[in-house]
């Protein structure tokens, strides 16, 4: 079978990425989202691709049909799923557009195929309940997943929610969400090389001093910021806010070994109990050299190629929130391998 794949909630276009990774012969029909700044830096990366800058509550059955697409790709919205997006559900206006192709799905008989990824937390929602309905309803077999990129050899904790569904059946058992790739699927083993942090890093010089951790940052937020060194395997995840909320939002990084920095912060944890100290505080967590990863190094941990890239005009605050709501390449590559196996 030939892919014909409709990308919806298309963002920067990570579905895209991952499925030309995934190396499954096809082409991606259309993209739709409504964020201008998103669909501006997918046409940017893939200019031959139709990106439809519309609310997806405007599809109908017969506009899907006229696609002549066999394949759903989609990353909705994760808000409404969210400690920040005060897990509001479907109450939130923005689980709108799930719902309503959930309320399509049953009439679209020409999609055979369906990847959807999100947050985790949408596995126990009321809106991940609709959608198994309505692929219940529509004749699909599905499996359903929370993976992290860490289990793949990339040095980037984010745990999604998966679910992979189709016509056919699967050859591996699906009663429970897994937390692995199943061992008897088609797809053959693969050998996953283990990333470190200074793979991913830009040289020193092209990074400048904007990156640095201002002063006020360092002195009040350091305590609570995810430190990491060349040698780390691990990051957290970073979300929209990155750079501009200092606690969970991304790591930061030092390009000291960790023992010279857990020697550095003892130190200062000492001179916090002499008075007149904090200059010499501020001093030795300067010698941290600590920075913020950029926007390059972010999309490298979240698997995308160096042939990605934003148009000039996109600042970095926008950068970081396009990347926040993105994907992991590597690991949605992965699956749609599962999938069209």
């Amino acid at each position: 079978m030939e892919f014909r794949v409709l990308e919806l909630f298309s963002g920067i276009g990570g579905m895209h990425y991952a499925f030309n990774a995934s190396s499954i012969t096809g082409t991606i029909v259309a993209a739709m989202d409504i964020n201008t700044h998103a669909n501006a830096v997918y046409a940017h990366n893939y200019p031959n691709t139709q990106v439809c800058n519309n609310n997806i509550q405007s599809l109908t059955p017969r506009k899907i049909d006229q696609m002549n697409v066999n394949m759903i790709l989609m990353s909705p919205p994760c808000q409404p799923h969210t400690r920040v997006g005060n897990r509001l559900d479907i109450a939130d206006n923005r689980s709108d557009a799930l719902q309503h192709i959930c309320d399509i799905l049953p009439q679209c008989q020409g999609i055979h195929y369906i990847l959807m990824e999100n947050v985790k937390g949408f596995e126990v929602s009321e809106a991940h309940n609709q959608y198994i309905e309505a692929l219940q309803a529509a004749g699909y077999q599905w499996r359903e997943f929370i993976l992290s990129p860490t289990q793949f050899g990339i040095p980037n904790s984010r745990h999604r929610y998966y679910c992979l569904a189709r016509k056919k059946d699967f050859n591996f058992p699906g009663e429970q969400i897994l937390l692995e790739l199943p061992q008897d699927c088609d797809v053959p083993p693969i050998l996953f090389n283990e990333i470190k942090i200074h793979d991913i890093l830009e040289p020193d010089d092209m990074i400048g001093e904007n990156y640095s951790l201002p002063e006020k940052i360092l002195s009040k937020r350091v305590w609570l910021m995810d430190i990491v060194t060349p040698e780390a395997k691990k990051t957290m995840c970073f979300t929209k806010a990155y750079t501009h909320y200092s606690e969970g939002t991304g790591s930061i990084y030092t390009s000291l070994a960790k023992e010279e920095v857990d020697l550095i912060f003892t130190k200062v944890k000492e001179m916090e109990v002499s008075e007149g100290s904090q200059d010499l505080s501020l001093e030795l967590l300067k010698s941290l050299k600590l920075r913020y990863f950029t926007p390059r190094e972010v999309s490298r941990l979240m698997s995308f190629p160096d042939t990605f890239s934003f148009p000039p005009e996109t600042t970095n605050r926008q950068k970081y929130r396009l990347l926040g709501n993105s994907i992991n390449v590597r690991v949605v590559s992965l699956l749609i391998k599962i999938l069209c196996s």
